[in-house]
């Protein structure tokens, strides 16, 4: 038996369920978590299946039923789904003359679990980088070059922009509130350590 906090967390809520006729039984007990993932289960992966026909995006190009159907019950162990991972593309059909995206990670695992629809839409995006291509990183300052020849007549300020990802935590699509406030705590104990102007 539950109690406290997890108890809170396995609060009974109610939710519309299709039995084998797809007709609603409304008094199905579902845990209050990842149900929406979950009740989707009830139907057949067709019936699931997004219509994706007016959407200009990569997902679109390269989601298909049957990696639809592959990929549908899986989950990453934070509990991100393929779901989560194409809403946005599905949501967002993009535009005849600029191609997005159309689909978010949301955590390192991802990559893994749903790599029959990341690595072809990763390499579409990324003009035919491979899944067996590595990005050279090389963050030894000592290596930079160029910048210090910048004609201050034409360059009045300049800045660096860059994303994170810590691992070990989830992506921002997936990363939860706590999460945040722990990379933020743990940037700024790094930058903390940073010298220099």
């Amino acid at each position: 038996m539950l109690t406290g906090a997890a108890a809170a967390a396995e609060q009974t809520i109610r939710r519309p369920t299709a039995d084998s006729t797809n007709r609603l039984q409304p008094d199905v007990i579902m845990p209050f978590g990842n149900t929406h993932n979950k009740l989707k289960m009830n139907y057949s992966a067709e019936q699931e299946y997004p219509d994706l026909s007016k959407h200009n995006n990569h997902m679109a190009k390269v989601l298909t039923p049957e990696i639809y159907e592959n990929l549908r019950d899986k989950e990453t162990p934070s509990g991100f789904t393929l779901d989560d991972l194409i809403q946005t593309g599905v949501d967002n059909p993009g535009h005849p003359f600029i191609m997005t995206v159309g689909c978010v990670a949301g955590d390192e695992e991802s990559y893994e679990v749903f790599k029959e629809l990341l690595d072809p839409v990763i390499e579409d995006r990324h003009g035919g980088y491979k899944p067996s291509d590595k990005h050279k990183t090389d963050l030894n300052p000592e290596n930079l070059q160029g910048g210090d020849d910048l004609d201050p007549n034409y360059v009045l300020s300049s800045r660096v922009r860059t994303g994170r990802s810590v691992r070990g935590f989830c992506l921002p699509p997936h990363c939860s509130r706590g999460e945040r406030r722990a990379i933020e705590n743990l940037s700024i104990e790094s930058l903390d350590l940073l010298d220099g102007t």
